[in-house]
């Protein structure tokens, strides 16, 4: 690196919640475009957004620094002041490599577990124990040495300077001078160079970055607001300088220019700091079986057992089931997830022995027969025509993903199995972050700067009710919206701090589902923290980053409708006691006239006015009619809704653009509406194998322009080849499968919540007085749906 370049080695990113406005993506483009060959991300005290950050840096071809700035107790964690001034100091740390992010983890999983006071806290004694590959600095006017020398103790600056020396090592600490027109800061940086001296240090440049752009100081300090419950115009609150911004290296070296080592050690530390984060490989626990039997045996008995209960004689004989069983069985064992089907295995049977609701499925899941044969699912994916390979491709091996639907009032009985069979550090809840949308970021800005409520909902409902609209699509959209932006002063500004703020992180939480299950203590791996109630363990990172780092994470979903379904058996059985819903006929006309009439208040998935409406005119007289109608009604497909409507019902007739798609489509009357259609069509027409044509499915939805003129030759080349279909016609049917793969829905998932929407219509036209009863006790909190229910 250029000896007069500068490094930010004291930054704080939108997960610095409220605090800082820093996203990634420009982050890296502001670098890149001042051609800083890296930077540092250093929130306080959490590593939430260390994997984004990592990656988004990599992919910018600039270097990324992982650190954190910490909050340190002035003694121990144990102690607990009566004050948050008096609970921690700030410190900067970055990791040098991966001992050192793996002692960051380690540090941060500590302070939110068990030095939480204020804030979540680390010690000396924690540092001193996990220092390895760490650089530390000295922070801002809230660091310990920075707090005693305003404080005019200097001998007590002096023996932390020699103290942290002591537990990192000279070359490894360093003293950080700030300079953003403060006198406390002056005096700071007049007594610095002297510590420095004394013991050995040396001087580091930073500007505790927490937006990129000087002219992002005034909507930032909105969200300071919006983040302490103060307003704008109150004279006592807390407030930012303009300073703190993205500076330039030259700027940094004019600020510093009495001290130009400064500025070249934020290179040198930036030279020494070299984290290699790996991507990808598997962290999956493995199952323990039972003794003397490999999980591979395991497998296998527990899958022969299951066919046998499934299928009776077919499931040893049928050979189509043996055919698909030995396929997706080659397949698990090929990419080593046998493991992960035993541990779903297990925790699904510990509920069904518990009595615990588990769903038929949910997702692609549905479409594997060994999980049907497992009892992990209760979709026989050969009468429903599913796939597998929409579930587990083998031409593109990725983990395989098991979403399972339990009663909402016993979810937790499952997950706390999981913890005593794995050990409560191995597993954990996963983190969620709350973003600032379009309406919310309204309001929030609006509030902040005193306009009256009244004024804050005018504007807020003038936003359309569309998922993910942005400010700038909404202003677009509404004239009165565009109108008001431009001729009232105050929402204009208004939607100026809204559009810089928009979007950004808010809030922390717990997802609903998510559950990661680690092969050792998480904290190995993954940041740890609680949630808000400080009870349950959750991850720091996210969903995605997860999934990235090879984590086993899976969703368990509390689902209401299992609760007013088993509620409603337990009624049934006082007068039934051998009553059993896999015992019910599914082709009862009952149940289906439910839907025809619109009678759908407490249909699974059917409540809504226009899916009432739609189940009017579908005339549903099976089960795959109430599939085709969780498939359409959706953003996308509900266009074709009345297309369909009229070929079901002969009023139009069906047209293929291909004789052979017939076979792909009769049971949709010719319209596209599974996922699982656009493969079997590109399998059945150009020759794909089922894998190839998921890949194909998967490019089609993601609209690369460039991969899909060579998807087109190839299927083109396929067409001709197989079926000596045309260029012209093999063309039109690529269009025609390329629209259709843009939303279609996964027919397993249908499969499966068909089924539980044809469950709930059946208890309803049998079983009225108990159903309603469930219905009713699930629902006693919430007078609206009790006043339409009766």
């Amino acid at each position: 690196m250029p000896a007069n370049q500068f490094v930010h080695l004291h930054l704080h990113t939108e997960y610095s919640l409220l605090d800082g406005a820093v996203r990634m993506k420009q982050l890296m483009e502001k670098a890149a475009a001042q051609g800083m060959p890296a930077v540092a991300m250093t929130d306080h005290g959490n590593l939430h957004g260390a994997i984004e950050f990592y990656q988004a840096a990599t992919a910018a071809g600039i270097k990324p620094i992982i650190g954190v700035e910490a909050y340190i107790a002035p003694g121990s964690i144990t102690d607990r002041p009566n004050s948050a001034r008096d609970a921690a100091n700030h410190f900067t740390l970055l990791a040098r490599d991966e001992t050192g992010y793996r002692n960051l983890v380690r540090l941060m999983s500590t302070a939110h577990l068990e030095g939480m006071h204020y804030k979540p806290r680390i010690d000396k004694e924690l540092l001193a124990q996990h220092s390895d590959g760490l650089i530390g600095m000295s922070a801002c006017l809230k660091g310990e040495i920075n707090m005693a020398i305003q404080a005019d103790q200097l001998d007590k600056a002096r023996a932390s300077a020699a103290t942290y020396r002591d537990i990192l090592g000279a070359e490894n600490f360093f003293l950080e001078l700030h300079d953003h027109g403060l006198e406390a800061q002056r005096k700071c940086n007049a007594a610095l160079p002297a510590i420095a001296q004394e013991f050995g240090l040396g001087l580091v440049a930073a500007n505790d970055v927490h937006f990129l752009e000087r002219s992002h100081h005034e909507a930032h300090d909105v969200m300071i607001c919006i983040g302490t419950g103060k307003m704008v115009h109150d004279g006592k609150r807390m407030r930012y300088t303009p300073e703190l911004y993205f500076k330039s290296a030259a700027e940094m070296r004019a600020l510093f220019s009495d001290h130009p080592e400064a500025i070249s050690n934020t290179v040198a530390i930036a030279e020494r700091c070299n984290l290699k984060l790996e991507f990808g490989t598997s962290k999956f626990p493995e199952y323990d079986p039972p003794a003397g039997k490999t999980r591979e045996q395991y497998l296998r008995e527990l899958c022969e057992a299951g066919l046998r209960k499934r299928f009776g004689e077919r499931g040893a004989s049928d050979p189509e089931v043996r055919a698909r069983y030995d396929k997706e069985l080659a397949v698990l064992e090929k990419t080593g997830f046998v493991s992960y089907f035993l541990i779903v295995w297990d925790f699904i049977h510990y509920a069904k022995e518990h009595g615990i609701p588990v769903g038929p499925g949910r997702g692609s899941a549905a479409g594997s027969l060994i999980a049907y044969a497992l009892e992990i699912t209760d979709i026989d994916p050969l009468k429903f025509g599913l796939q597998f390979e929409r579930f587990l491709n083998p031409e593109r091996i990725s983990p395989p993903d098991i979403d399972v639907d339990f009663c909402e009032s016993r979810r937790g009985e499952v997950l706390e199995y999981v913890r005593r069979k794995y050990g409560g550090r191995r597993v954990s809840q996963i983190i969620t972050f709350g973003k600032l949308k379009a309406k919310s970021v309204v309001r929030d800005v609006g509030r902040v700067m005193g306009l009256s409520y009244g004024d804050c909902d005018r504007i807020a409902k003038m936003i359309p009710n569309e998922l993910n609209i942005t400010l700038a699509q909404a202003a677009e959209k509404t004239p009165d919206l565009k109108k008001a932006i431009t001729t009232e002063p105050a929402t204009r500004q208004l939607w100026e701090y809204a559009g810089l703020l928009e979007g950004l992180s808010r809030n922390a939480g717990v997802h609903a589902a998510g559950v990661v299950i680690g092969d050792r203590d998480l904290s190995e791996y993954v940041p740890l923290c609680r949630d808000s109630k400080g009870n349950d363990i959750v991850s720091q990172y996210a969903m995605g980053p997860l999934t990235d780092l090879g984590m086993l994470k899976m969703d368990f979903l509390g689902l209401k409708t299992l609760t007013v379904i088993e509620d409603t058996l337990n009624l049934i059985r006082q007068r039934e006691p051998d009553f059993s819903l896999k015992n019910i006929p599914m082709d009862d006309a009952a149940s289906f006239a439910l839907f025809n009439r619109g009678e759908t208040i407490g249909l699974f998935q059917m409540e809504s006015g226009g899916m009432t409406s739609v189940s009017k005119q579908m005339d549903v007289q099976k089960i795959d009619d109430i599939m085709a109608l969780i498939a359409l009604y959706r953003p996308g497909p509900m266009d074709l809704i009345g297309d369909y409507i009229q070929r079901k019902k002969g009023l139009k007739k069906i047209r293929y653009e291909h004789p052979l798609l017939e076979e792909v489509c009769a049971e949709t009357y010719g319209v596209m509406i599974y996922q699982e259609q656009v493969t079997a069509a590109a399998n059945r027409l150009a020759g794909y194998s089922l894998g190839q044509s998921d890949l194909l499915r998967r490019a089609m939805g993601k609209k690369d322009k460039e991969k899909m003129g060579k998807e087109r030759a190839n299927f083109i080349a396929g067409c001709e080849r197989t079926n000596k279909i045309p260029e012209k016609k093999a063309n039109k049917i690529f269009d025609l499968l390329e629209k259709f793969a843009g939303y279609g829905f996964n027919k397993s998932h249908s499969a499966a919540y068909g089924v539980i929407s044809y469950q709930t219509a059946y208890l309803k036209a049998n079983y009225p007085v108990e159903f309603m009863a469930g219905l009713l006790s699930n629902e006693i909190n919430n007078t609206d749906k009790i006043s339409v229910f009766v």
